[in-house]
């Protein structure tokens, strides 16, 4: 997938479909429209685009940093990511001024998908009824997609990071249609870890949304491999009495090498308990083992 930061490097494209939204967690909604624009891009031999805002336009915490949510909208097959730079100028571009000057003559839009609750432009005033008023003026067409709801309730990332948040896993992934996870960079650590015989690489976050304190079984994903591994999330209660600092750290199961300054993607399978406070360090490095034995048969 090629990426074209900000609205002024785009050039000649060949029969644009192009997919609007944030695109936030790229969730199972999501993922209906971004999957439509490729089908349909590869029947009329045409390219499919997702264009998207960074940062988030309601300036909430965003579910995924940006560059994640650019790998999950790349596996989807896009063949062009427009991320458009969202500032306070940006922010006051009426709508049809949007649609004429961006979409119609930078990038010549012939099919435009969006949700059909999203809004854009100035005061959020443009909408899908707007699209498809003005594509009959530009010879463009607009198709809104349904929200999906799940147990009554619409499929949102609002909703999943509060899920991740309180630790309940297994609802976000099914709301995401695949695990959840967190992508970082690998930092030099204490060594505790090491030294209790369950080596860590402990992880700096890219503004990420992070699961609930405890520990999980989960994949991590290293380049092109697919490892089994133990994550701990939390405060290090047992070694440091007040501590207000959430530590990310994830053993890999039958791995040895050096990863500082790599990229991981831990994705959760399960939580296997709550963080706690041991009386000391034997009985915490007791519960490790029973907690990799856990993992294992979890990812088994």
């Amino acid at each position: 997938m090629k990426i074209i930061q900000g609205i002024n490097n785009i050039g000649k494209i060949k029969k644009p479909v192009l997919a609007m939204g944030v695109f936030d967690g790229v969730h199972r909604g999501h993922k209906e429209i971004l999957k439509a624009a490729v089908e349909d891009a590869r029947k009329i031999k045409g390219t499919s685009i997702a264009l998207t805002f960074w940062p988030h336009p309601q300036q909430q915490g965003s579910l995924y940093s940006l560059e994640h949510r650019l790998r999950l909208i790349a596996e989807l097959g896009i063949d062009l990511c427009i991320v458009v730079n969202f500032t306070r100028h940006f922010a006051q571009i009426k709508a049809e001024d949007f649609i004429k000057n961006i979409l119609v003559n930078k990038i010549g839009v012939q099919y435009i998908y969006v949700g059909n609750d999203f809004k854009f432009g100035k005061d959020a005033e443009g909408n899908l009824k707007l699209l498809n008023n003005l594509g009959k003026i530009f010879g463009f067409k607009a198709r809104g997609f349904r929200i999906i709801k799940s147990e009554n309730k619409p499929i949102s990332s609002t909703l999943i990071r509060s899920l991740i948040k309180k630790g309940e896993i297994r609802k976000a992934q099914g709301l995401l249609d695949r695990p959840v996870s967190v992508l970082g960079t690998v930092i030099k650590g204490t060594a505790l870890g090491r030294m209790l015989g369950f080596p860590t690489a402990n992880i700096d976050p890219h503004h990420e949304v992070i699961p609930a304190r405890g520990i999980y079984a989960v994949k991590v994903i290293l380049g092109k491999k697919k490892l089994g591994g133990v994550c701990y999330i939390g405060k290090r209660p047992t070694i440091i009495a007040k501590n207000n600092k959430i530590n990310i750290e994830v053993h890999i199961l039958n791995f040895d090498g050096d990863i500082y300054g790599k990229y991981l993607e831990i994705q959760f399978a399960k939580i296997i308990r709550r963080d706690e406070k041991f009386p000391s360090l034997k009985h915490l490095t007791g519960q490790i083992e029973k907690d990799v034995a856990s993992a294992k048969k979890i990812l088994s």
